[in-house]
């Protein structure tokens, strides 16, 4: 046949577009073109499926062939097209049939003697050609758990190339995917908030953060707990979705950090990097393919920036548009990727450079601590709705016997408190307090003028800002669900102006 085609995905970002792979074999000496914006991986994939197709015993074109791959303005990174291309060429050669590859998408890097190699972004790819309305996936025996995951298209896996020759001969089936266990995988248990001795105004705090989804900025001197607190917020949270496992998974599948033969885990992911990560590693980039960054892995998680303060402006600065709009955007010269980053963001610091245990020791000036917890500024701090200081533990709540809540105590009262504002909210399709947009909460939602006078006062004063009492009203709706109420009072607006004056000087 003149012309053979296959299909194939191409990914930006999350989002998957399909790629047609076109293999035509004219006359001429021999020779491979490939047109379609393929990057250096993608124009070495002639070399490995040469090779691949003549060390699986199958014949390679003696005349000139060129390689289309479509739209020919989508730029085409990386090696998951070789599978697509080496079917596509023994088609056109006349060896295998055409038939079931008009419904078939074909994902996976060859070696050179023809295994099938697993890549990245298995899993985003597939739920897209879903959508596309393609059946059936081929994809490398390592990838076939990970395929498995998405629903209503046909995965088959293969160890290298000739078994998908067989199957489009109709010679052999391809490898059916893994059974799914009977039970769901035993995760990890969290880290238990009983561990955590005194700190009852801290642990209060992240309570109301885990119920309502908001951002946390901790202070405190070293060993107070400010970490153990941070780590076991995603303890507290509701376990994840259907849909939000299913994104949390993507994301890491095009990062390659999804464990191949998992089940889809249910716990919010914590993400902690070390403040000397680059802005790339933070926010998402890099050279050639824009990988996600930090936020974008803690997607439906926690963000836990430890020792805040010595992230520096430059990173620090990057997030504040990402805790608006929940997405990461990244603009290459050749396009624009769109990364999910909706997460809660905990800050850790402590109040001075020098950092000691009591404050009567600290030997840093009032303006050196001013400096220095300045680096977080006001424009991002208006952002974050709870900020507590956390003091140094007595020893009697290190070593008393009173007995400490636990986590799944906790919990369960988080989980009541989402369950109102989710069926509040259900129709808007907001799934936390923290996510309702200001000019709703004023207008359709609007509190009672006896409820917001405190809150109007503030305003009026410049003690807050338009933002930051938005962010009071969204704190205030959380503290009512706790309280079981069905609208804040005064009482809960002035909590939740507490909780964002809690900044020590």
């Amino acid at each position: 046949m003149p012309v053979a085609r296959a299909w194939s995905m191409a990914l930006a970002g999350l989002e998957g577009r399909l790629v047609e792979i076109e293999a035509d074999i004219g006359s001429g000496l021999p020779g491979t073109k490939m047109v379609g914006l393929p990057d250096t991986g993608v124009r070495e994939a002639k070399d490995r499926v040469r090779s691949a197709i003549r060390n699986s015993g199958l014949p390679w074109p003696t005349s000139q062939l060129t390689l289309g791959l479509s739209p020919a303005n989508l730029p085409k990174v990386g090696s998951a097209y070789d599978v697509g291309i080496a079917v596509a060429v023994l088609a056109a050669c006349g060896v295998v049939p055409a038939e079931k590859l008009a419904s078939a998408v074909l994902i996976g890097e060859l070696a050179l003697d023809g295994r099938l190699r697993p890549v990245r972004g298995v899993l985003p790819s597939l739920l897209a050609a879903r959508a596309h309305g393609l059946k059936l996936a081929v994809v490398p025996e390592a990838s076939l758990a990970e395929a498995a995951l998405v629903d209503g298209i046909d995965v088959g896996g293969a160890p290298d190339l000739s078994a998908v020759v067989n199957w489009l001969r109709d010679v052999g089936p391809l490898s059916a995917p893994p059974d799914a266990p009977a039970s769901p995988r035993k995760e990890e248990p969290p880290p238990d908030l009983a561990d955590v001795a005194g700190q009852s105004d801290a642990r209060w705090a992240l309570e109301v953060a885990a119920a309502g989804g908001h951002h946390l900025l901790m202070v405190g001197p070293p060993g107070v707990g400010k970490t153990m607190l941070a780590r076991r917020l995603p303890g507290l949270l509701p376990p994840l979705s259907d849909d939000e496992a299913l994104e949390v998974a993507a994301v890491q599948s095009v990062d390659g950090s999804l464990d191949a033969g998992a089940s889809l885990v249910r716990t919010p992911p914590l993400v902690a990097p070390h403040h000397s990560i680059s802005l790339a590693g933070l926010i998402g980039g890099g050279p050639g393919i824009a990988m996600p960054g930090a936020v974008s892995r803690a997607h439906r998680g926690v963000l836990l920036l430890d020792e805040a303060c010595e992230f520096g402006p430059h990173r620090l600065e990057a997030l504040r548009t990402t805790l608006e709009e929940g997405e990461v955007r990244l603009s290459r010269a050749r396009g624009s990727v769109v990364y999910p980053a909706r997460f809660q963001l905990v800050l850790a610091t402590n109040p001075c450079p020098c950092a000691p245990a009591r404050d009567e020791d600290c030997t840093c000036s009032q303006q050196t601590r001013r400096r220095y917890l300045g680096r977080l500024s006001g424009p991002l701090l208006d952002r974050v709705d709870i900020r507590v200081h956390l003091r140094p533990i007595s020893v009697a709540e290190c070593y008393g016997a009173d007995r400490r809540e636990t986590t799944a105590e906790v919990r369960e009262r988080v989980i009541v408190a989402r369950e109102r504002s989710r069926a509040r909210w259900a129709a808007y399709g907001w799934r936390t307090n923290a996510e309702v947009p200001g000019p709703k909460l004023r207008t359709e939602f609007a509190l009672p003028s006896r409820a917001t006078e405190l809150l109007r006062r503030a305003l009026a004063r410049g003690h807050l800002t338009a933002r930051g009492a938005d962010r009071c009203l969204r704190l205030a709706w959380t503290l009512a669900d706790l309280a079981g109420l069905e609208v804040p009072t005064s009482a809960e607006v002035a909590m939740a102006m507490d909780f964002r004056e809690r900044v020590p000087a």
